[in-house]
């Protein structure tokens, strides 16, 4: 018969044991991050297959995000209630089967709602890794086991883009959502083989009051964003039934949070200052997280024609700045004010979204890698440090409860920002190209010389009128992207002062 530690309630284990779960775990993890980023380099193939515009397209990123964070507060209950072991079992096996659902979708719909499912599912993926490493190993080895376990958050988004640009180029979109699979069932073997039943199971309380009043809200709202470009916001009654739903569940979850005696968000948890700040800069980190790699590929691939599996090396770069971010973080962060290396990652995402606004449509492949680059640079500085002052000021009873809201706001704010962005593409693209029009007229001095090189742009027949409908078409969109990289960038740098309002400890 096993034995059992008596702290943890899990078996006792050798070296070699703790070194193979290591590797399973770092394999899960990987396993999410990669499905989080990996859609994005086929959003334009996606597109054209299932006959979607760009703003439907979005809800296949925005709704993989909003079930990642609905369901992530999940994660402490159902462990409590099924186990560690069971949890995690079910949670890869339904991963897998809905990625590989999403590979056989044959319309939007469809699509939407299995990405729905692998968010979902993958939500207690890294939290339930993260708990098994620091639950299996000695205190004095838990600094390493973290930062090979750390390898599967950084690895994932530079392979997942970059793998799934070839596949999506050579074979279709599908592919994207097929390759992980049998990283899935690689898992799952692994799971099952190596994560133990723990002896005993801690007692957990979901408020599911206050849970399902706030997942409605916040689905009720992401909704709204997604759909009120197209549906001319107020003008409809489908958002303006989804901002009631929206303001009713909220007063809801606010009403019963006051008076709950064991309420979904402790209102004590919002006395503790770096708490609260640290809430919000998740927020503003969710916001600037994934909004470029939604919005570059579509750039890239509509305006310039760059194959996916450019697009893919382009996001995977991204990916090899967050690794340098956070490698830095690992060797020198400890002896580094937190607050600065907080602003630091900010003000590069500043200034990487700045010099993304100031791009023409000929911009060159440099331009978007170094941009890209610094971008996840400023993601690798921000992360850890963010953790460290947000959980600063909590006791460890709080810090699962406030890890839950954390993470949710993390997530909600990445789709959100994202909806944003893609209606201030949008409306301000369909504003320029009815402002540059206005110059397609025969007064226009500019399209009198047939003899120059502007001849293709004559108003004299119809091949080259729409040649030059084309080209406004594209300049309009360029400048929707810029007033979404504005947005981008100006969102960065006003978080930043805001940052040393936390409180450090010397």
């Amino acid at each position: 018969m096993a034995s059992y530690d008596s702290t943890t309630g899990l078996p006792k284990t050798t070296a070699f044991e703790n070194g193979v779960l290591l590797l399973t775990l770092t394999l899960v993890t990987m396993l999410y991050a990669m499905s989080v980023t990996i859609a994005n380099v086929s959003l334009p193939q996606i597109k054209g297959a299932l006959s979607a515009t760009t703003d439907q397209i979005a809800l296949i990123v925005t709704f993989n995000i909003i079930a990642t964070a609905v369901a992530t507060p999940m994660t402490g209950w159902l462990t409590a209630r099924f186990g560690r072991r069971s949890v995690m079992i079910w949670s890869v096996a339904g991963f897998t089967v809905a990625s590989f659902l999403c590979g056989t979708a044959t319309s939007l719909e469809q699509l939407v709602v299995y990405r729905f499912m692998q968010g979902a599912c993958g939500a207690p993926l890294v939290p339930l890794s993260q708990a098994i490493v620091v639950d299996s190993f000695p205190k004095e080895k838990i600094g390493s086991a973290t930062a090979i376990y750390g390898m599967g958050v950084v690895l994932g988004p530079i392979l997942a883009p970059t793998i799934g640009g070839y596949l999506s180029e050579t074979y279709s979109w599908r592919w994207v959502f097929f390759m992980i699979v049998p990283c899935g069932l690689a898992s799952l073997v692994g799971v099952m083989a190596f994560i133990k039943r723990r002896r005993s199971r801690p007692s957990a309380h979901l408020d599911w009051t206050g849970f399902i009043a706030l997942a409605l809200s916040i689905a009720a709202f992401q909704f709204m964003l997604d759909r009120g470009q197209r549906l001319d916001w107020f003008d409809n009654w489908q958002i303006v039934a989804c901002c009631w739903v929206a303001v009713l569940g909220f007063y809801i979850f606010l009403s019963h949070s006051l008076t709950a005696e064991r309420p979904f968000l402790n209102p004590r948890l919002l006395t503790k200052r770096n708490y609260v700040l640290g809430l919000l800069f998740a927020f503003v980190f969710g916001l600037l997280n994934f909004t470029p790699i939604t919005l570059l590929p579509a750039l890239l691939q509509t305006l310039r024609g760059y194959p996916d599996s450019i697009v893919g090396i382009i996001l995977g770069i991204r990916g090899t700045g967050t690794l340098l971010g956070f490698t830095f973080m690992f060797l020198r962060g400890s002896r580094i004010d937190p607050r600065i290396t907080m602003f630091a990652g900010f003000f590069l995402q500043g200034v990487s979204g700045w010099y993304m606004a100031q791009f023409n449509i000929n911009l060159t492949t440099f331009d978007v890698l170094w941009t890209a680059w610094l971008q996840g640079l400023g993601v690798g500085l921000i992360w850890v440090p963010l953790s460290m002052v947000t959980f600063s000021q909590l006791d460890e009873t709080e810090t699962a409860e406030g890890s839950a809201v954390f993470h949710l706001m993390r997530n909600f704010g990445s789709s959100v920002f994202i909806s944003i962005s893609i209606a201030i593409m949008i409306r301000t693209g369909t504003t320029s190209y009815s402002e540059l029009s206005e110059n397609a007229t025969p007064l226009n001095q500019g399209l009198a010389f047939q003899d120059s090189l502007f001849t293709i742009w004559s108003l004299d027949n119809s091949q080259t009128l729409a040649a030059l409908s084309g080209e406004i078409g594209r300049q309009a969109i360029m400048i929707g992207y810029l007033n979404a990289f504005y947005a981008f960038a100006i969102t960065a740098f006003a978080v930043c002062p805001f940052l040393f309002l936390a409180k450090v400890k010397k």
